[in-house]
């Protein structure tokens, strides 16, 4: 069987490209990764990731928009989710408006009445914005949080993966001229099904090394003192160590940077940890359990470390 040949996006030639183009926007990635994204553009094949919630799964669908300059459509995922909120609905309110002004015009000829299910009274919602023929380029379509629906709706996400079309009964069937770049992430409170995990490359993206954390957090804010940085690092890391019941992540890390530069601090201080654990730790017993931590010896140690 011949494959569909797509317009690839002249930006990425080498994985290289990916890796360049990702820090440009501030966003540090290995090659593993990049591959993973390399693949997925070049293959115009989903890609699922999935981790702890923070580790930056999101902001690959936003960076990726920014680098192709296209579109961004984000579909957020929920208990109930369901074809109205995520696939079309009909404007039964403009139909009904439309119909009252046929029979007050005396036309009634069947031609007229089917108009009602036309394109016209369709309301795209993003699983069809993303597929919508008409689109000037491919967006980028982000399906967040897959894991937070039910296994219906990701069910009937297999005919979108598969063969980019939506069925709509009253319609016909919709095909996107280009399918659009595909990243669904899940933070894996329940396991996404081996049907949909055939459609897509795969790639999970753990807690970043010391390092890279490290990185990311000049390359984020820039302004940071590199020395809070290190030391900032250095306690998210001893931290995850700990059993805690939400380990932070790349996000809770930057937030607590942010907290941090709003406080002034040029170093990290008892006082200044325990009065903006808030932005770090976002649940009560780990808060408790953190706070009844020497974190006096946990900065002498760090500090020796930075």
């Amino acid at each position: 069987m011949e494959q569909a040949q797509f317009s690839q996006p002249n930006n990425f030639a080498t994985i290289e490209d990916v890796q360049r183009a990702m820090s440009e926007q501030h966003y540090i990635t290995d090659r593993s990764l990049a591959t993973a994204i390399f693949l997925s553009l070049k293959r115009r094949k989903p890609l699922l990731l999935e981790g702890e919630p923070g580790v930056g799964k999101t902001e690959i669908a936003k960076v990726l928009a920014t680098l192709l300059g296209t579109r961004l459509i984000r579909l957020q995922c929920y208990e109930g989710i369901d074809i109205n909120t995520a696939v079309y609905e009909w404007n039964y309110t403009r139909q009904m408006l439309h119909i009252r002004l046929l029979e007050a015009s005396a036309v009634n000829q069947p031609a007229e009445m089917k108009e009602i299910f036309g394109p016209d009274f369709l309301m795209q919602r993003p699983l069809l914005q993303a597929i919508d023929p008409s689109n000037p380029t491919p967006p980028v379509l982000l399906i967040d949080e897959l894991d937070r629906s039910d296994e219906e709706f990701e069910a009937y996400l297999l005919e979108l993966l598969s063969d980019f079309q939506i069925t709509i009964p009253e319609i016909g069937t919709i095909q996107a001229k280009e399918p659009p770049f595909v990243i669904i992430t899940s933070n894996r409170t329940r396991e996404i099904h081996d049907a949909l995990r055939r459609r897509c490359l795969y790639y999970w993206i753990d807690f970043p090394t010391l390092e890279k954390e490290y990185q990311i957090i000049l390359a984020r804010m820039p302004e940071a003192p590199e020395r809070l940085a290190k030391q900032v690092t250095h306690f998210v890391h001893e931290l995850r160590n700990q059993e805690l019941y939400k380990a932070p992540g790349i996000a809770e890390t930057l937030d607590w940077m942010s907290s941090l530069l709003a406080l002034d601090q040029q170093e990290l201080t008892e006082g200044a940890v325990r009065d903006s654990l808030g932005a770090l730790l976002k649940y009560q017993d780990d808060l408790l359990k953190v706070g009844g931590l020497d974190i006096g010896k946990i900065l002498q140690k760090l500090r020796g470390a930075s």
